[in-house]
Parts: structure tokens; sequence; C-alpha cells
């Protein structure tokens, strides 16, 4: 029996048990959903010991735990570590979906869940190929080690620790990460660049209350209004980002890399088809793709303050605070990036309101070659896996692991993203395509198997 069929002879079992995964409202972000995501690492436990892992188990962290399980000890074969994450994005607003995000359902060709596509679905299909090799060969052609945290969506704060506990249990020659998309389901691609990230909190504040709009309106400072105007001056009329001195070192990138890019990426219409009509905005000396993979970004994530309730209330608020998501590009440094903003923002406070800000979250950029034999063992799985052969591409995300790996246990890594770019990730009515899952199960198999070669 082949792989294909393998997969077609199980597809309502495997739909099954990826709709019992992404059933867990698994929201890192939430303390609330702290059950839901201890619930959740322990499915994966017994999934991995049910796939011949006995020593699968939850690693207890300061925050979600981390599960961990190695399949084949045999010190001939090379070691795959396969990296996922099993918690999602918080799925509000929830009225924007056309059912509830945790209520997992089939429609059409698609499973429809909040983190059905990032990144369960993803970490699923590696699951199903230790199977699907394990019940054609007998055996599987290398040992593998599975490293799943519960903590991705907050930037891995805890994951260090763990990597630093274990690491004589994490070896391997080569480590795989799922976390990124292709072209299109007939359009596999390699990822082999990402952004570093930074995650600010950015408040204004006075000390006094929360005053009556009709007795002091046009007459006090808002601090609402202060910090909207404060981030305004953030970009200029385009969409640029207007911070003096934010790109200064960044390195220009080789003509013939931006060649390349122009070749194999996806044009302004795709970018936007992808982004779902928004308009295109930013430098205009780059394009739509350079500008979100070569180029460094802020971005509002969200802003809060006053009376955001419904009804009427007459009020100046006291404090508002603002969430910023930074992308960086190599070269740029967090620390000093981080003072340019504070000082760009400080410029517009007035006197009697204070600006603080407040680091959540970072991630270093990520440069991969793409000659490397691994990349090259992943290039070759894709052809059997899709038919085709992929094309390398760069994509504006960040996962802190990729940098984390290499530098803590010093393993190369390789993106073998099985995403589609219209899952609809971190937005309402999120999906995973079930074709995607049978191309991405084949060529995860086909990568065990290039690896032992």
């Amino acid at each position: 029996m082949t792989v294909a069929a393998y997969v077609r002879a199980n597809a309502r079992r495997f739909v099954r048990e990826l709709a019992e995964f992404v059933a867990f409202p698994s929201v890192s972000a939430s303390p609330a959903a702290r059950p839901h995501l201890a619930a959740c690492a322990r499915w994966l436990v017994r999934h991995l010991r049910r796939l011949g892992a006995r020593d699968a188990r939850m690693v207890p962290t300061a925050g979600q735990p981390v599960v961990v399980g190695r399949i084949g000890d045999d010190p001939q074969h090379p070691t795959v570590l396969v990296y996922g994450h099993y918690d999602v994005q918080p799925a509000e607003p929830v009225a924007a979906g056309h059912a509830p995000p945790f209520a997992p359902h089939v429609r059409g060709d698609y499973l429809y869940g909040r983190g059905a596509s990032d990144a369960k679905g993803q970490l699923f299909a590696h699951l199903k190929a230790v199977e699907v090799a394990c019940a054609l060969t007998g055996r599987l052609p290398v040992n593998v080690v599975f490293l799943v945290e519960g903590e991705e969506e907050i930037g891995s704060p805890h994951l260090g620790d763990v990597l630093a506990r274990l690491a004589a249990y994490l070896t391997g020659d080569v480590a795989v990460v799922s976390d990124t998309a292709v072209l299109g389901l007939d359009r596999p691609s390699i990822t082999y660049a990402l952004r570093g990230d930074l995650f600010l909190d950015v408040e204004v504040s006075g000390r006094f209350p929360d005053l009556h709009s009709g007795n002091f309106g046009g007459s006090v400072e808002n601090a609402l209004r202060v910090l909207v105007g404060a981030l305004a001056r953030l970009h200029d009329p385009s969409g640029a980002v207007a911070v003096p001195g934010f790109a200064a070192d960044v390195a220009s990138t080789l003509p013939r890399e931006r060649r390349f890019m122009h070749a194999v990426g996806p044009s302004e219409r795709e970018v936007r088809a992808e982004a779902g009509g928004a308009p295109l905005a930013g430098d205009r000396a780059f394009s739509a793709y350079e500008r979100a993979t070569i180029r460094p970004s802020i971005e509002l994530a969200g802003v809060v303050g006053g009376y955001p309730g419904a009804g009427v209330r007459g009020v100046i608020p006291a404090r508002a605070t603002a969430k910023l998501d930074v992308r960086l590009v190599p070269h740029q440094d967090p620390d000093r990036v981080h003072r340019l903003i504070f000082d760009h923002l400080a410029g517009g406070i007035p006197c009697g309101l204070e600006l603080r800000t407040r680091e959540r979250a970072r991630a270093r950029p990520v440069v991969l070659d793409r000659r490397h034999p691994t990349v090259r063992a992943a290039a070759r799985a894709y052809r059997r896996g899709f038919g085709v052969d992929p094309v390398f591409v760069r994509t504006g995300g960040s996962i802190p692991i990729v940098s984390t790996l290499a530098d803590r246990l010093g393993i190369p890594t390789v993106l073998m993203g099985y995403a589609l770019p219209d899952d609809r990730a971190h937005g309402p009515n999120e999906r995973y395509s079930l074709a995607m899952l049978g191309k991405a199960i084949a060529t995860s198999a086909a990568f065990l198997e290039e690896i032992a070669r």
C-alpha cells in the first residue's frame, strides 16, 4: 500500500482526530484557558504514546506545559526533531465567525476551527506521517523526537528553560518546523527567511481621575487623544514608518536577491488578494512582498481607553494604552529600536501626562541557507508529496523557536509549511484544507526517508 492509499483509507479517522485536537480552546494568552491547555497537552501525550513514544510526557513550566516524546533510539539512524505548538490565538471577535471557533466542523474540503491551520493541522501531519511510516514498513527510517509547546503565540517565554533542562534529550541532526504557508495547493514552497519581532505595550496616563467631558471638555488634556496623536506620527501618509533612524541599520538587499524574490514571490495582486482585498500601503520603493519580508515595520495592534461600552458616557480618559507589533530584519538591534520608538512617541506627550513602554516579547530574524543539505532534502520531499518542485520564499512572520534551536541546541532547522495563504489564520473562520492535509502527510513521510538517506 502507498502513503496516498493509506491516507485515503484512514481519512475519516484522521479528520475526526484532528477535530478533537482543534476543539481544545488552548488560548495561551488567556489565564482562564489554563485547564484547556493542560487537557490539550494530555491529548498529545496519549497520541504520541499510541504512535510508539513510550516516554511521552508533559514537562511542567512556570507557564504552560511542554510535551516531549521520542520514537526510535537507533544510534545508526539520524534523528529528526519535530517542533510544534498546541496553543492558539484568541478567537475574538467570536461573532465574526459563521460557527463557534472551538466547535470544529467540515464544510466543503475544509476543517474549520481556531488553530486548525496555525498550527494544529500542520503538527498533526507530522504525527500521521509517523503513523503511516510505521504502518507501511513496520519501523521508522529515522529516530523522531517531538517537542510541542503551549506558549508560541505569546512569545515562548518559558521554552528556553525547558531546552536547557532537556538539552541531552532534545538532540537531533535536523529540526523541522511547520508553521508557515505554501503559495498554493499546487505551488509548494519552502520558507528560508523570517522577520524578527518586538511586541510593545504603550501607555499614556496622568495623575488625575477620568473627568466629565461636559465640565472639562476643551480645557484639559485627554490621555486617549494624546496617545492616538503620538501613534499617528509613527507613519507618514503613505504608511511608511516615520521614526527617525528606525531602518538605519538595515542592510541593503543584493540586487540578485531582489530579482530572485521578484521571480518566485507573489505579485501585488496576489498579496492584496491574500489580504482579503485590503488596500496596499507602505514605502513604494519596495514591492508589497518586499515590504512584508525584507523591510521592518511597525503595526498598531490595538488601542484601549475611555469608555468602549454601549450607549453614551461623557468622559475624558486619564489613561490609554496601545499595543505595537514591530517586525525586525537582520542587523536591527531590538533595544535600539525600542529606544527610538519611545523617543519618537515621547516628543508629543505634554507636561502632566507620562509615557511608558513595556516589552512583551521578542524574536530575532532568521535567514536560512537554501543550499544546506537538510533544506535540499526538504525540497526533494516536497517534490514527492506535491508532484512539483517547491520554490523558496521569504515570509514576514516570526517564529522564535527557529533561532532558539540554533542558539541553544545547535540544530539546523528547515521550515516546511503546510498551510495555505487563504486559511485565515489568526482571523475569523480559520480553516485547514483536507486536501493539503493529505499532501502534508505524504511530504512529511518522504522527508523522514530523505533524511535517512
